[in-house]
């Protein structure tokens, strides 16, 4: 799996999202609370930008009539029609052994690490012979 550098983490602080594209792919990255998360920008029941949507928590029940929301800004809800998807890991919701949102696993590295690369340039030697540029191919 290829990485890609998205942004300084001063640029993504906590409770807010990236939008991009990625080889063609809309991504979305999220920071939750230090963690970094990238979902598929595309909610797999009928395209829609998945990631638009807003971030809620998850609604539970132990007894009728008695709901607790917890993991607050974990859960993304599709803007067309309100399908719920795990930030973390992509999971539905609404039909967990049908559906599901591709995650991309995404954290903080090292700048040093990040610029280091093993990135190869193209050098073209140049010299200066009686007031030309010669270039040596």
């Amino acid at each position: 799996m290829a990485r890609h550098v998205i942004a300084p983490v001063d640029e993504l602080p906590p409770g807010t999202r990236k939008f991009l594209e990625i080889d063609g792919r809309p991504i979305a990255v999220f920071n939750i609370k230090g963690e970094y998360f990238g979902l598929l920008n595309r909610c797999p029941h009928q395209g829609a930008a998945l990631c638009e949507g807003p971030l809620i928590g998850l609604a539970q029940s132990r007894d009728p009539g008695e709901i607790e929301y917890t993991r607050l800004g974990e859960i993304i809800r599709c803007p067309w029609h309100g399908w719920e998807f795990d930030v973390r890991t992509g999971q539905s919701y609404c039909d967990p052994r049908r559906f599901r949102v591709k995650a991309y696993p995404a954290h903080v590295e090292n700048g040093a690490s990040v610029v280091k690369g093993p990135y190869v340039a193209e050098t073209i030697p140049v010299r200066v012979e009686s007031d030309y540029v010669v270039v040596e191919l």
